[in-house]
């Protein structure tokens, strides 16, 4: 009984053998290009150190939240936080959950009911679709940003009585591409669909203070729900659900990601709050990374390198180079250069779309910009 169960042995054995076994990296002295920390939060001594003070002057002293946040986890910066997002993000109410994956599978797997119809892109995020899968709900995708498709599906399934949700993000976390949102809260207007957008990556990117890129696009009035994720922009942990009142109560009601888990440490909130006070306070970070987005996309064109990544305006910048083997080899070559890039292999992404995934930040300098680009000509 000791011994491990021969079939996720043969499991495991076959990652192997497709060269495709995922193992958790080991810290490095790396230039990094591989995490989310976009605008440099993370890696604040300031914030750190603003949000330990906040918490001394306010008299939070406790390691943990004691319990859910329905028993004796709901401590006082809940409050504050919710209401200064809500305010930030320009919606009504803002409920703040665990993670970015407890967000999506809590809304997903509650709200919509039997016989309503969830639309979601072909791409859409792990998350989205765990929690779709709990869902009692019919489920159908569309193809990636395709909203032809998405319409004919509308037309197709759409019945009396029920409710449609479409469900896609502002930012996909693999190709850093876009749907056209504009164009998509319009079919969801002409069809009375819940338009649900994800924003974990655009978050402290996009917006005139990051506010991500419904509010840069002034389109928050037609979504009904917004997921907002707290671990990349804003270098911290949770994530909460923008919208309206009687969402906000259903969740506390039905969300069982939310209701059957601890509430964050009153240290996570404070550094929630104090990173979205930063984005009000000024948004160099932002422009530094805006920037370096601009130059990354010159010196790829300029190098010749523009076919192989995927055209998007975002700090996710993916190339393309099929095959396992052949992109993890590249990969290895931009580390030994002293280059923190990761290889995205299969099953991750569908085979044949293995690829490099850079990410820009507003720390990263336009000479370290060039000369990763020039080491990854060179290793082609």
């Amino acid at each position: 009984m000791n011994s491990f169960p021969e079939k996720l042995t043969e499991k495991i054995e076959t990652r192997k053998q497709q060269n495709a076994l995922r193992q958790l990296p080991v810290c490095n002295n790396l230039i990094d290009f591989s995490s989310n920390d976009y605008i440099g939060f993370a890696k604040s001594e300031a914030l750190f150190h603003e949000t330990h003070h906040y918490l001394i002057e306010n008299g939070f002293v406790q390691n943990g939240a004691t319990g859910s946040r329905l028993i004796s986890g709901n401590h006082l910066l809940y409050a504050e936080a919710e209401n200064f997002i809500a305010q930030f993000h320009q919606s009504e109410t803002a409920l703040i959950f665990n993670s970015g994956y407890d967000v999506n599978v809590g809304f997903f797997s509650s709200v919509p009911q039997r016989n309503d119809l969830i639309l979601f892109d072909e791409l859409a995020h792990a998350s989205i679709r765990d929690g779709i899968k709990m869902s009692h709900a019919k489920s159908y995708k569309f193809e990636h940003n395709d909203l032809e498709n998405l319409e004919s599906l509308i037309v197709k399934y759409q019945s009396a009585g029920n409710e449609i949700y479409i469900a896609t993000e502002s930012v996909f976390s693999m190709d850093g591409d876009s749907p056209d949102l504009e164009k998509l809260a319009t079919l969801s207007e002409k069809y009375h669909c819940r338009l649900v957008i994800d924003e974990a990556h655009a978050l402290g990117v996009f917006g005139n203070q990051g506010e991500g890129l419904i509010q840069e696009l002034q389109l928050q009035e037609k979504v009904f729900a917004r997921m907002m994720t707290f671990g990349k922009g804003l270098g911290c942990h949770g994530a909460a659900v923008l919208g309206s009142v009687e969402l906000k109560d259903f969740l506390v009601n039905f969300a069982r990601s939310f209701i059957y888990t601890t509430g964050l440490p009153p240290h996570s909130v404070a550094s929630i709050l104090i990173a979205y006070k930063q984005l009000v306070k000024e948004n160099t970070a932002t422009e530094q990374l805006r920037d370096n987005i601009l130059f990354f996309s010159q010196q790829k064109n300029s190098l010749g390198l523009k076919p192989i990544f995927v055209r998007n305006k975002s700090a996710i910048q993916s190339a393309i180079i099929p095959g396992n083997e052949k992109v993890k080899n590249i990969a290895s070559a931009l580390q030994l250069h002293g280059f923190d890039v990761k290889a995205i292999l299969s099953p991750t992404v569908p085979e044949g779309q293995e690829r490099l995934r850079i990410c820009l930040h507003g720390y990263n300098t336009q000479g370290q910009i060039s000369n990763l680009l020039q080491t990854l000509l060179q290793s082609l």
